[in-house]
């Protein structure tokens, strides 16, 4: 007699990036670290609050490091491999890297996850890996309370083709390549109310790898880069803003949304972590009055390995946008634009 199923996510208190600590929380903790300025050769550490650290070996070569992980969003095993390994990678792209390896992180609950579904986790992260172009070359695994899996992940980038999100200029036009509701997609999963064309939706952008990020950073006038994850939009462009000493307006009805995030959104799904993303920053965000709630939710939402958000020069945005969609991205728009001013975000 076969057992009761087990869904993964029943064994996590939270799923995907919307398991990340509030930007508060981790800016509280950061307070005081070691300053980056005492390795002349670590051109990116945490001061900016980067998608990756960046050592410059010599003139020609830089690497490129950062680590992903998290508990499930979704039960599908395989499905979750290649969500947190898409994740993980993306953070080499955000930088204008090339990744080369990765070294997996797995924490199990083997007492309450069969043998076969932790295989299936790995090989669903193994299969994205493969799609990248890189081996899992080895890794470390605990057994643990709840599931958790993710990737550290070493890539390769001139230094000149290396994209912070410290760049944005006054008058640069802001990209986003792939759509926002992730957040609420996974919290309507989680209450069984995710209908099925709305998941394949979801796996169909959390899959999607970022791989456009490498080609962005070979583009002179492409001058800053970032992942959209756990913080949201707002919170990723607010970084931008303040890593850049500018201010940046985005136009609310520009912004790429999943099918159905505004009417799950409507219907009261949501995460946690918005609560706790706009409690974090929301002082330093300017909402119009005429923007009901759903928007801020909305706009607060934690994205699973979401797109690049994209600050360039404004006569080349429109093509580059039309690139990047020929490429696979194709709900990349125009969101809005970046000028002088506090370092702050507005929506309009």
């Amino acid at each position: 007699m076969l057992g009761p199923v087990i869904r993964l996510t029943d064994l996590a208190h939270g799923g995907g990036c919307g398991c990340k600590l509030a930007p508060s929380v981790l800016q509280q903790l950061l307070a005081g670290q070691p300053s980056a300025g005492h390795f002349a050769q670590l051109l990116v550490g945490t001061e900016t609050g980067d998608d990756a650290a960046v050592w410059h070996i010599d003139n020609d070569q830089c690497v490129v490091a950062t680590t992903d992980f998290f508990m499930p969003m979704v039960d599908d095993a395989r499905d979750f491999g290649r969500i947190a390994a898409t994740n993980a990678i993306s953070d080499v792209y955000a930088m204008g890297g090339r990744p080369i390896m990765a070294l997996a992180i797995l924490g199990m609950p083997l007492d309450k996850l069969p043998i076969d579904t932790v295989r299936d986790i790995l090989a669903g992260g193994s299969s994205i890996c493969a799609e990248a172009g890189i081996p899992v070359a080895g890794g470390h695994s605990i057994d643990s309370p709840e599931p958790i899996y993710g990737l550290a992940v070493i890539g390769l980038a001139k230094p000149q083709n290396i994209r912070l999100n410290a760049g944005a200029q006054p008058g640069d036009a802001l990209i986003l390549t792939k759509g926002i509701g992730v957040g609420i997609y996974s919290a309507a999963f989680k209450k069984r109310s995710l209908p099925e064309d709305a998941y394949a939706e979801m796996i169909a952008s959390t899959t999607l790898l970022n791989r456009i990020g490498s080609t962005l950073g070979e583009r002179s006038y492409v001058h800053a880069m970032t992942d959209v994850t756990g913080f949201g939009l707002l919170g990723h462009a607010l970084e931008m803003a303040r890593a850049s000493g500018v201010s940046i307006d985005i136009a609310y009805d520009r912004v790429p949304f999943l099918s159905s995030a505004q009417a799950l959104a409507e219907a009261g799904f949501a995460t946690g972590a918005s609560g706790r993303n706009w409690a974090s920053y929301g002082q330093d965000v300017v909402l119009p009055q005429s923007l009901p709630e759903t928007g801020r939710v909305l706009l607060t939402d934690p994205q699973t390995s979401g797109g690049l958000l994209i600050a360039c020069a404004p006569d080349q945005a429109e093509d580059l946008r039309s690139t990047i969609e020929a490429a696979g991205y194709s709900s990349a728009r125009i969101i809005g634009s970046v000028r002088t001013g506090e370092r702050r975000i507005n929506i309009f």
